[in-house]
């Protein structure tokens, strides 16, 4: 892989037009590019469509690096290619639901709430119909929207179109690695020391394992454990 300062050399020149430079780049990036499209496996993407948007991401990257983010090139690259195949997810990837189905849907699950709060029953397909004045099809159709796949971009209902699917599922789920992925981006992990910011790296960019981290680091598994605990409990705490 090319050092530090032998990568800004060629994204100065790949900035300038230079192809053999951005040629060069990718080909000793790969790894870091394959290490990130790991985590959107079994997603509905083909790897090598995966692999594609990683590099569109990266030269995306290449292009808009400057040396004032004082920050690695490798750092900086990796927010951007999860940015592409994000926005690739969004506007290509999904299986959407139009939103009138689920409109219809949300009245369905609230008239038979109230329904079955005053009748101790639930109301039958066919008086669903009456009631919504539409076909019997349309009210099945509509009940079984809710168990389609939803773009993770599309706008909740409930929140008047101010939030999307993956804006409810950030706020209840925050996992190691999304969390580093935020800090990365707020350069919070430059001020950790050598060995601590090299396990971080190695686990959440380069989705390293804990025993391949202990053989590259020559500590035990149980070290880097307790190491990587540590090291996020002390990130953790910094964001507070």
């Amino acid at each position: 892989m090319l050092s530090p300062a032998k990568t800004l050399e060629y994204v100065a020149l790949a900035q300038e037009g230079n192809q053999e430079a951005k040629t060069i780049l990718i080909e000793e990036n790969s790894p870091l590019i394959k290490s990130v499209i790991k985590r959107f496996r079994d997603k509905g993407i083909e790897y090598d469509d995966l692999y594609q948007l990683g590099c569109i991401g990266f030269l995306k990257a290449i292009k808009s690096f400057k040396h004032e983010f004082d920050v690695k090139f490798s750092t900086y690259v990796v927010p951007m290619v999860i940015g592409e195949i994000k926005r690739f997810m969004r506007d290509d990837g999904a299986v959407k639901v139009s939103r009138a189905l689920k409109s219809l849907n949300l009245q369905i699950n609230r008239y038979i709430e109230k329904y079955v709060g005053e009748k101790q029953e639930k109301p039958t397909i066919e008086h669903l119909a009456k009631h919504f004045k539409v076909d019997e099809q349309e009210i099945v159709m509509a009940m079984d929207s809710a168990k389609m796949p939803v773009s993770l971009y599309a706008p909740l209902e409930e929140e008047g179109g101010n939030l999307n699917v993956i804006d409810r599922v950030e706020m209840e789920q925050s996992t190691g690695s999304d969390m580093l992925e935020n800090l990365a981006l707020k350069e919070v992990i430059k001020h950790l020391d050598e060995r601590d910011r090299k396990i971080i790296l190695l686990r959440y960019y380069f989705d390293k394992t804990q025993s391949e981290i202990a053989s590259e680091l020559h500590i035990s598994q149980v070290q880097v454990s307790r190491l990587e605990n540590k090291i996020l409990e002390s990130l953790r705490a910094k964001m507070i």
